[in-house]
């Protein structure tokens, strides 16, 4: 019998609710983005993002039952990102997820936000284990080996800057608007030259990353061609800050890889949206011959659907939240199994 999942994410900008079929088909999948709101800040604003939550949560929930054509009735369950994020906004899907599930009695299911990007790629393809997962996003840079479902062992993470939050100061360095990952990605595209900044690789052997250490790199080379009055060159700039980081991620993904000898390698997060980091990635894998899956574009950022991919699995493996759920902005990675 088919089981249905409404699925509601509302970590930091964006309002989504999903409906997801078996926990690999997209019935359907509502975001509301407030992109535009927190453009002006330079980034988002916790407040602002929370009232736009509240004014957004309804309208998704009942657009997304009725794209897809599904009574509450027809539901198995909710799922709904437990954390981490901020913590206001958090608390508004996590109350209209309780409300929801009491009134129809239905299970409610805690989901981690990481967990719902790494199995975005699981509405695509099946997933093979073991497997490595790249996670790349505004406040995430890890490597997950995961020997089975539900099964998450962090071999490495960011120890300062992740990959986006990086991304976007380097873009503010620039004068590019927020959000500044497309632009720099685009920037780096139409550039012939880089300049030349440093790959941080940190002790031999680890698994872990840290990017504030370039990103001073590209305040002090700005700062040095104002004194000498020199012309910077922002594709320049773009494309030597993009070709370390892509570098490093791309490097250390594939040592991990042979290391933990994967069936398959997958990437997740915003930064996945990355051209220039999903190019690397797929020719050095297709060369190494370990399959490579990136999710499209839609499903890179924050969505509804992957937390209702995750939310399944959960479900079929016995995981249930109660209506004393809180929001966890710290919270951590474990398995489930």
């Amino acid at each position: 019998m088919d089981k249905y999942i409404l699925a509601i994410e509302t970590s930091c900008d964006e309002t989504a609710a999903s409906i997801i079929k078996n926990g690999t088909e997209i019935i359907s999948n509502v975001v509301s983005s407030q992109i535009e709101s927190h453009k002006r800040f330079g980034g988002v604003v916790p407040e602002i993002a929370s009232r736009h939550h509240v004014e957004q949560m309804t309208i998704v929930i009942e657009e997304a039952l009725a794209q897809a054509g599904v009574e509450p009735s027809d539901l198995a369950a909710v799922a709904v990102t437990e954390g981490p994020g901020l913590v206001g906004a958090l608390l508004i899907g996590i109350n209209a997820a309780k409300a929801f599930a009491f009134a129809h009695s239905l299970p409610l299911i805690p989901v981690h936000h990481i967990a719902g990007h790494i199995y975005a790629n699981a509405l695509l393809q099946p997933m093979e284990f073991p497997l490595l997962a790249l996670v790349v996003s505004g406040g995430h840079t890890e490597l997950v080996y995961m020997k089975e479902h539900g099964s998450f062992e962090l071999i490495g993470e960011t120890r300062d800057d992740a990959a986006g939050e990086a991304y976007d100061k380097v873009a503010r360095v620039l004068n590019l608007p927020y959000p500044g990952g497309p632009h720099i990605d685009r920037l780096a595209h139409e550039a012939e030259e880089a300049v030349p900044f440093p790959r941080v690789w940190l002790e031999e052997g680890s698994y872990d990353f840290s990017f504030s250490g370039l990103k001073s790199a590209v305040i002090n080379y700005k700062h040095n061609m104002n004194q000498r009055g020199e012309e910077i060159i922002p594709s320049h700039v773009a494309k030597g800050f993009q070709d370390s980081v892509v570098e490093v991620l791309t490097t250390k993904t594939l040592r991990a890889a042979r290391e933990y000898n994967v069936k398959q390698v997958i990437a997740a997060g915003g930064v996945s949206a990355n051209k220039g980091l999903r190019t690397a990635l797929e020719r050095t894998f297709a060369a190494e011959g370990i399959p490579f899956y990136v999710p499209p574009l839609k499903l890179c950022t924050d969505n509804a659907a992957m937390i209702g991919a995750a939310g399944f699995y959960m479900y079929e493996a016995g995981v249930q939240g109660n209506l004393k759920m809180n929001g966890k902005p710290g919270m951590e990675l474990t398995s489930w199994t």
